[in-house]
């Protein structure tokens, strides 16, 4: 007879996990009747008939409606019982429904007080009924428990409290200095390694000889050479820092503390310099290991130079500790430091100098074929079509981070998935990158017939000078269907380069220009769409003159200062003043050029302009086919080519 395996391999049902907290609720409960519940007084209280002040009770007696005074010398209390035919006057009711002997019930503050006052209207003949007194027995256990009570209540509330913080991150409000450090266990895979990292070959290269001083740190040792202490990953958002620290983590095989920046700050004053020192000491156990630190700029920001102004002696007080254990470790202790920011320039400079961080790794914003690699690793779970070309989506996205390439692909699945498609195709990518760009499309927003004229001129003007401005970025389409808050947008492939001359900064200046210098010669007004242009201008032409020193005036001047802590201008109010004036002169004459350009293809741009508004979405090709072909010395114009 064959027996069924998956009988053997069952786990044991799991019995259900008490919660305490009923308990806690249970005992809060009892105790909390226990302490507001008097058992002796409801009993009195339930046969009572009417309540009343001690004034009030006086004037029932002088009135003469008392038939019988009893006083309770246990409670504090006393209860008047009236004649029957004072009952309406007292409890507003007829005699049947009053009750059997109904009484007001008074409490007094002295027992000395009522008997001197009882007497006295006796005397006076006022009173002619009976004063009797009487006693209540308690119940030992219940005054016990009366007395305790309160005691009681504060010491469970102490320890639930107790109990709540001890459940919280950090170990407990007595363990908030300990390290809140995810740790992942030699043999604890992330599940992330080197292959799932696409470019970024330089930095790869040197975080894989870190993995390889942990691994065999002889190899190194035995030349005389010494295992670096940390390495700083810079870069821009999104471009895969805290990915290589994974994959450092999941190829190296040791202990991997990771924590972020933040996790050092606390309320606690001197909780950061605690948490600090107490990761490095596991750290330190666990040798060989990594402690990787994401943000690194949450703790360790330069300090100030004027303590009394601006500083922040907790954030302060935990880089010391940083630099403190960064500095104390032996030579080959086996512990290595990751960090990552992207603000490198905040940065104390303790905190960068060799012996603490030894290496600084740069993770730039990958170029084209380093987006082809992080493509190809993103589409690996997604149905594309064969009508997809990887090459053109890496070209479609200059600029574009690790994590934006993500974003891409996720984006195009979901547009693929809203249009009940079986695969992505080629459209639903290139939908995508223009909704990451420019924003959500509305094709539902009105708009009138004038103003989707005036803003085909407008784009049609950004196509027409950068189409004859030689250094400007190679034109893609231009649409004018509303993306974000943008009615309309010219889309280009800038082309990736190191360094970028004064003639194509003043081409791209002219291509801005071209829609506010459209609108002005063809619709004989202006209006508020070209903010973004003029914006972009502006700041252009100001970091020409000011940091590029490619003014007339200010030749070979830079004023660029990346000290946050400075709260002047590094010029007077002179330099100022001729800054803002070969500013404006400088955007004036491109802002001429435009018009120039647009007065002398007039024919052209109003053809495009016609085209715009009967298509909405029109691409380079047809723009060639109006104009000709387009004189450039920009790769990325040999790329789309």
């Amino acid at each position: 007879m064959q027996q069924n395996s998956s009988l053997n391999n069952t786990p044991p049902p799991k019995m259900p996990r008490f919660n305490m907290n009923w308990v806690y609720i249970l005992i809060f409960v009892v105790l909390a009747v226990i302490f507001f519940s008097d058992t002796d007084s409801t009993i009195s209280q339930s046969s009572a008939s009417h309540r009343a002040s001690y004034s009030n009770f006086k004037v029932y007696v002088n009135k003469g409606y008392a038939s019988k005074v009893v006083v309770n010398k246990t409670e504090g209390k006393l209860k008047m019982y009236v004649y029957s035919q004072y009952i309406r006057d007292v409890f507003h009711q007829s005699k049947k429904d009053a009750g059997d002997d109904p009484y007001v019930e008074v409490t007094y503050g002295s027992i000395d007080q009522v008997e001197t006052y009882i007497t006295a209207k006796q005397a006076e003949g006022i009173f002619k009924g009976q004063l009797e007194y009487e006693t209540t027995t308690r119940n030992g256990f219940m005054d016990l428990l009366l007395n305790i009570a309160p005691l009681a209540l504060l010491v469970f509330l102490w320890f639930l409290l107790m109990g709540r913080f001890s459940g919280g991150a950090g170990g407990g409000i007595f363990n908030v200095g300990r390290t809140k450090a995810r740790m992942y266990e030699k043999g604890e895979s992330l599940g992330i390694t080197f292959k799932d990292v696409a470019g970024q070959v330089g930095a790869k290269q040197e975080v894989q000889e870190i993995v390889e001083f942990l691994k065999n740190p002889q190899k190194y040792t035995e030349l005389g050479g010494k295992i670096p202490k940390g390495a700083l990953l810079v870069g821009p958002p999104g471009t895969g820092k805290t990915l290589l620290a994974k994959a450092v983590a999941g190829e190296a095989d040791v202990p991997f503390f990771s924590m972020s920046g933040s996790d050092f700050v606390e309320m606690f004053v001197g909780v950061g310099a605690s948490r600090v020192r107490d990761t490095f000491a596991k750290a330190k156990e666990k040798a060989p290991s990594i402690i990787f630190i994401d943000e690194i700029d949450a703790i360790g920001r330069a300090r100030s130079k004027n303590p009394g102004y601006g500083g922040n002696d907790e954030r302060e007080n935990t880089l010391n500790a940083l630099l403190t254990e960064m500095d104390g470790f032996g030579t080959n202790s086996g512990v290595i430091i990751l960090a990552a920011t992207n603000r490198v320039d905040m940065l104390d400079k303790a905190l960068l100098r060799a012996g603490r961080f030894d290496r600084e790794i740069h993770v730039d914003l990958p170029d084209l074929p380093e987006r082809k690699e992080i493509f190809q690793v993103h589409l690996r779970p997604i149905k594309v079509d064969t009508s997809v070309d990887i090459d053109l989506l890496a070209r479609q996205t200059p600029g574009f981070s690790g994590a934006d390439i993500a974003n891409v692909c996720n984006e195009a699945a979901l547009i693929a998935a809203r249009h009940d498609s079986k695969v992505v195709t080629k459209q639903d990518f290139l939908d995508a990158v223009d909704r990451i760009i420019g924003g959500l499309e509305k094709k539902t927003k009105v708009m009138t017939a004038e103003e989707k004229r005036a803003i085909a001129l407008h784009e049609a003007g950004h196509a027409t000078c950068s189409w004859f401005c030689q250094y400007a970025n190679p034109l893609i389409k231009v649409s004018i269907v509303p993306r974000g808050r943008a009615l309309g947008a010219a889309w280009y492939l800038p082309e990736e380069r190191q360094l970028t001359t004064k003639e194509q900064l003043l081409d791209e200046m002219c291509s801005l220009m071209g829609g506010r210098a459209a609108e002005e010669l063809f619709t004989g007004h202006i209006s508020t769409g070209a903010m973004n242009d003029l914006e972009r201008a502006t700041k252009m032409a100001q970091s020409m003159i000011a940091f590029y020193g490619m003014s007339e005036k200010l030749p070979n001047i830079c004023f660029y200062d990346n000290n946050e802590y400075s709260f002047s201008k590094p010029y007077s109010d002179e330099t100022a003043k001729l800054i803002d004036e070969e500013t404006l002169k400088l955007v004036n004459e491109q802002y001429q050029r435009a018009k120039s350009l647009l007065e002398e293809h007039k024919e052209g741009h109003n053809a495009l302009a016609e085209l715009l508004i009967q298509r909405e979405v029109i691409f380079a090709e047809d723009v060639e086919k109006i104009f000709g072909k387009r004189l450039s010395t920009s790769r990325s114009e040999e790329i789309l080519n």
